[in-house]
């Protein structure tokens, strides 16, 4: 697909999300979006793609593997955010399930066999993470889209200038340092990193996940807001010019922005979100080689998981033996 083409589409898919603005021009709005595609596909072109064997699913949906790193520049992390995000074209949904970074799985090659999901990236990346959880929980991904610290407080700051508003108590305000009163507040890049990063409350990585579906959501919606401003249309090409160099997927340039399309502009009806493990899915308990985790009952998860993305549960006949 040529460059005009994927550019008319993208511009099918913006325009009628802002109509109802007066006073925004739709060349202009046809010219920034081409400027825009155009210096992602220049920025696209310099990465290194990853390997990367996902599957496409038999059914027409979109699987992608979201990583947030913890990383600030290392060549080696952790990942700090694991999330399988899904979108149904046939009916316009999304559904995001978040893993837990301390769910205690059995990692492929890992020599002690059984270690927290999050180590999984450190030691293969995106790749041994995605056979991770598909030997774990029986799903496959197509794509992945890894993003680290600075790229996070880069793109909050990028699309949403004025902060993303949260409710932030007094424990985080102290573990965090933030120079902010209590209640709800708008809080930029740098701050909102600090915000889906707290633990240390009686919730700990529970809250953590709560609150990083809560700022995915808002960052969604400061962005379509983008788009039916004069203002917002005007900084397209330097917004996503910026993004690129913040990301990394195995996705070409295509299907990146396709994608993208479809879950940005108004495409996605609504979007459901579920943990793993669920509630009644896991115990505490600790061991020498990984510390404190989530014991999981993979029978249990893995129905959770496959019922909540659409699919068949797969009969568990014997349970994992973790080690």
């Amino acid at each position: 697909m040529k460059i005009k083409i994927i550019i008319s589409l993208i511009c099918l898919l913006i325009l009628p999300s802002c109509s109802f603005q007066h006073g925004v021009d739709t060349k202009q709005k046809e010219k920034n979006i081409a400027v825009l595609l155009s210096k992602m596909e220049e920025a696209s072109k310099k990465k290194t793609k990853k390997p990367f064997n996902g599957q496409k699913d038999a059914n027409g949906k979109i699987n992608v593997l979201i990583i947030g790193i913890d990383s600030r520049g290392e060549k080696k992390s952790r990942s700090d955010a694991i999330m399988v995000a899904q979108y149904d074209p046939h009916i316009k949904m999304g559904k995001i399930v978040t893993i837990m970074r301390d769910s205690y799985v059995e990692i492929p090659s890992e020599n002690r066999h059984y270690n927290k999901i999050n180590n999984a990236y450190y030691l293969g990346g995106p790749e041994l993470l995605r056979q991770t959880i598909k030997n774990n929980f029986d799903i496959d991904v197509k794509h992945f889209i890894t993003i680290d610290f600075i790229g996070f407080i880069k793109v909050i700051d990028m699309v949403a200038p004025k902060g993303i508003e949260v409710n932030v108590d007094q424990k985080i305000i102290e573990d965090m340092r933030l120079n902010i009163k209590p209640g709800v507040q708008r809080l930029h890049g740098k701050e909102l990193l600090s915000y889906v990063r707290f633990r240390h409350d009686k919730l700990s990585d529970f809250g953590r996940v709560q609150r990083q579906q809560e700022v995915l959501a808002s960052l969604k919606n400061e962005f379509t807001e983008q788009l039916s401003s004069v203002n917002g249309v005007m900084k397209l090409p330097t917004i996503g010019e910026e993004m690129i160099h913040y990301i990394d997927t195995d996705m070409d340039f295509k299907t990146f922005v396709s994608l993208c399309g479809n879950v940005l502009f108004n495409q996605v009806k609504d979007v459901e979100t579920i943990r793993i493990p669920v509630p009644t899915g896991y115990s505490n308990m600790q061991y020498p080689h990984s510390g404190q985790v989530l014991q999981i009952d993979f029978a249990k998860n893995k129905e959770a998981m496959k019922e909540f993305l659409g699919d068949k549960p797969t009969p568990v006949t014997k349970e994992k033996r973790q080690k």
